[in-house]
C-alpha cells in the first residue's frame, strides 16, 4: 500500500510559515524586488506595458494570460508601480520616491489585491482577500513566482479549493467606487482570475465594462478558458510566454550563484517555469513525491491487466492520493500528463525536447517510453483532463482516481497502429 508522506506537507507549511514571519518582522525595512528589471525575461511585454503608460493609452481592463512560473504577478505589480508612482524611462526608480517605497512594502493605498481564499481556523465564514493581506504580502515577498498550491500551503487550506466569490466581488465594487487615496489611479490586481465563481463574475461584468474614472483592473490567469467569455471579451489580453532556457540560466547564475553548467541542466528541466526552477534547485519534496506516486501508479497499472489481485493495490493507491487536497490531486494529474508527453517525445526520438530526469532508482524513462505512442496518448490525455475536470467539481476523488487507474491498465497495453 502506498503511504503518503504527510511530513512533506508539514515541512512545506513550516517553510512558508518561517518565511512569512521573517518578512513580517522586518516589513518596515524590507524592500520588495518588483521592478521591471527584476522580472525575468518577458522583454516584449515590458516594452508594451511601458509604452501604454508613456503614451497615456492604458487599457482599463487587462487580462494577463500567463503559463505557470512566468512572472505575471511580479510584472503586474511592477506595472502598477510604474503607473501610480509616475515613473519614467522604463523603470521604477525615477518618479515619486515615497510612492516607490510604499510599493517596496506592498502598502500603497491605491494598490488593491484579490486572490482565491477559503475558510480557515481564523476566518470561519465569508472569507475575502482583505482577511489575509498580511499573509499575502509575506507570500509575495518570499515567493513572487509562487503558484496557487504554494499560496494554499501558506494559508493551511491545501485540502480545500479556494475561490473568488460573490462576497469578494461586492468588496471590489465598493473599493473601486471610492476616489483614489492619493488622487491618481486606482489599480486592482486579481490573481488567479479563473477562480472567480459564476456569481462573482456576473457581478463584476458591469464594473469591467464601465469602470469608474482612473480605475485599472489587472486580471491574471493561467487558464483563460475557465473565465467567462463575457469577461475575457471586455479585457485587453497581455500574453506572457514560458521563459527561455537562456533567461533561466542567466537568472540562476545571477541570483543563486551557481555555475553555468549547473544552471543549464536545471533550465533544461524547468520547462520555462521559474517556480519549477527553484523547486529543482532545492530538490523540492513535492516534485519527488509526484514522481514516486506516478511510477508506483504506472507499474501497478501495467501489472493489473488480467491480474485481479493487483487491483487491490490500485485501490490503495487511489485511496492514498484521494486523502490529499484537491489542489494537490490536480497538480499531480497535470504532472502525470507532462510525464506521458515526455515519454512520447523520447519514443519518437525527440530527445532534445526531453527535460525530465527521473530520480527514482531502477526506473528508466527510455524503457517506459515505448508504451506511450500515437495509439494511446490522446486517450490518456483525455482521461487525465476528465479526471481533473471532475475533481475540480468535487466528485469523489477515490472513485475518479480508481476509474482512471483501471482505464490506464488497458491503455498501457494498447498497441500502436501500424
Amino acid at each position: 500500500m502506498l503511504k503518503v508522506k504527510l511530513a512533506d506537507s508539514f515541512l512545506r507549511k513550516l517553510y512558508f510559515l518561517v518565511m512569512r514571519f521573517s518578512v513580517k518582522g522586518n516589513l518596515d525595512s524590507y524592500i520588495c524586488c518588483m521592478l521591471f528589471k527584476d522580472v525575468i525575461g518577458q522583454l516584449n511585454v515590458k516594452k508594451q506595458l511601458v509604452y501604454s503608460v508613456e503614451n497615456k493609452r492604458i487599457p482599463h481592463a487587462q487580462l494577463f494570460v500567463a503559463p505557470k512560473g512566468t512572472g505575471a504577478l511580479p510584472l503586474a505589480i511592477a506595472y502598477a508601480q510604474y503607473i501610480l508612482c509616475s515613473n519614467t524611462d522604463g523603470e521604477n526608480i525615477t518618479g515619486d520616491h515615497a510612492c516607490n517605497l510604499k510599493f517596496g512594502k506592498l502598502t500603497h493605498p491605491d494598490l488593491h489585491f484579490v486572490f482565491p481564499v477559503a475558510t480557515t481556523d481564523k476566518i470561519k465564514s465569508k472569507p475575502v482577500s482583505d482577511n489575509f493581506l498580511e499573509e499575502w504580502r509575506g507570500f509575495i515577498l518570499s515567493n513572487p513566482y509562487g503558484n496557487v498550491l504554494d499560496w494554499y500551503n501558506v494559508l493551511g487550506i491545501e485540502n480545500k479549493q479556494g475561490q473568488i466569490g460573490v462576497d469578494e466581488a461586492e468588496v471590489i465594487v465598493k473599493k473601486l467606487s471610492l476616489k483614489a487615496y492619493e488622487g491618481g489611479y486606482k489599480v486592482m490586481i486579481i490573481w488567479m482570475a479563473e477562480k472567480l465563481n459564476t456569481a462573482a463574475s456576473n457581478k463584476l461584468l458591469k464594473l469591467i465594462e464601465e469602470p469608474p474614472d482612473k480605475t485599472i483592473l489587472l486580471l491574471i490567469t493561467e487558464d483563460e478558458d475557465q473565465i467567462l467569455n463575457t469577461i475575457t471579451s471586455r479585457c485587453q489580453q497581455v500574453k506572457l510566454f514560458p521563459l527561455s532556457e537562456n533567461d533561466i540560466v542567466n537568472a540562476l547564475m545571477e541570483r543563486e550563484n551557481i555555475t553555468e553548467n549547473e544552471a543549464l541542466k536545471i533550465a533544461h528541466q524547468a520547462d520555462g517555469n521559474w517556480n519549477r526552477t527553484i523547486q529543482i534547485l532545492h530538490n523540492s519534496s513535492n516534485e519527488l513525491q509526484f514522481e514516486q506516486w506516478f511510477i508506483t501508479w504506472i507499474r501497478t497499472a501495467f501489472k493489473a491487466k488480467g491480474n485481479a489481485a493487483v487491483i487491490e493495490e490500485l485501490v490503495s493507491w487511489s485511496d492514498a492520493i484521494a486523502s490529499t487536497g484537491r489542489e494537490i490531486q490536480k497538480s499531480f494529474l497535470s504532472y502525470c500528463s507532462q510525464f506521458f508527453r515526455q515519454a512520447l517525445l523520447m519514443n519518437y526520438n525527440a530527445g532534445e525536447l526531453v527535460f525530465f530526469e527521473p530520480k527514482t532508482e531502477n526506473f528508466d524513462l527510455s524503457k517506459f517510453a515505448p508504451f506511450v505512442h500515437s495509439g494511446n496518448i490522446l486517450e490518456i490525455e483525455n482521461e487525465l483532463n476528465d479526471a481533473i475536470y471532475h475533481i475540480e467539481r468535487n466528485a469523489n476523488a477515490k472513485i475518479v482516481l480508481l476509474d482512471l487507474s483501471i482505464k490506464l491498465t488497458r491503455l498501457l497495453h494498447q498497441k500502436e497502429a501500424v
